[in-house]
């Protein structure tokens, strides 16, 4: 397994990521900085949560340019997987290998607490272990927005990957912790080898940390 965690200039979770990727998998993933125009053979390319520059001009604008992303949205386009975690999720939507965007939450303020998910598609790489999962969320914009033409078409297209719901897997409004349209809290790309999700599976896969419900996103890919 060869995997790869892209790092930015303010990037604060990539080491959890790799901490997480390695105690599931054995190995230990390659750290990629930013300024970095390649990647070699890889089976899963992460984009870590943080505040990549600062979250200046818009979360993710600025890092969607670092030279290293053209070869991620490369190796996408050629059907390597890629995950991009919270303000990972916002870069990718700026490269736009996916679609929609990440808007401030709906109480204009920043939230740092548990959640629950569940998948919405069961046949994507990443979500074949379709559970209820609990794990943390860390954001000020990671309230999903799309045109009405666009829900239409991740809709139609089976592209929803995870909503927010309470922990018996009842989707509706007070699970909602931002305002995301139809509790969205994750999509796919139209060929489902791209994942985006607000929530950190990488903070929650120790018990002994609160609980170990994000492995299985990994475990889902790395099997």
């Amino acid at each position: 397994m060869k995997s790869h965690v892209i790092v930015f200039p303010g990037s604060n979770c990539d080491r959890d990521v790799a901490v997480a990727i390695e105690k599931i998998s054995g190995s230990a993933p390659e750290m990629i900085w930013h300024k970095n125009t390649s990647i070699e053979h890889s089976d899963l390319i992460i984009v870590p949560g943080g505040f990549s520059y600062g979250d200046y001009l818009r979360c993710g604008a600025i890092a969607s340019t670092s030279p290293i992303m053209h070869e991620v949205v490369q190796k996408a386009k050629a059907g390597v997987p890629v995950i991009g975690i919270c303000n990972g999720f916002q870069i990718l939507i700026e490269t736009s290998l996916l679609d929609g965007a990440l808007i401030r939450n709906n109480s204009l303020s920043f939230i740092c607490r548990d959640i629950h998910i569940k998948a919405e598609n069961s046949t994507s790489i990443f979500t074949k272990n379709n559970i209820i999962a609990k794990m943390p969320i860390a954001h000020n914009e990671g309230n999903y927005f799309a045109s009405t033409e666009t829900l239409k078409k991740i809709k139609d297209h089976d592209q929803i990957a995870f909503r927010y719901c309470d922990e018996h897997g009842v989707v509706n409004e007070q699970a909602n912790p931002n305002g995301s349209m139809e509790n969205i809290a994750g999509i796919l790309n139209d060929t489902k080898n791209v994942l985006g999700l607000m929530p950190h599976p990488e903070r929650a896969i120790e018990i002994n940390l609160g609980g170990d419900d994000g492995k299985h996103i990994f475990e889902s890919v790395l099997n």
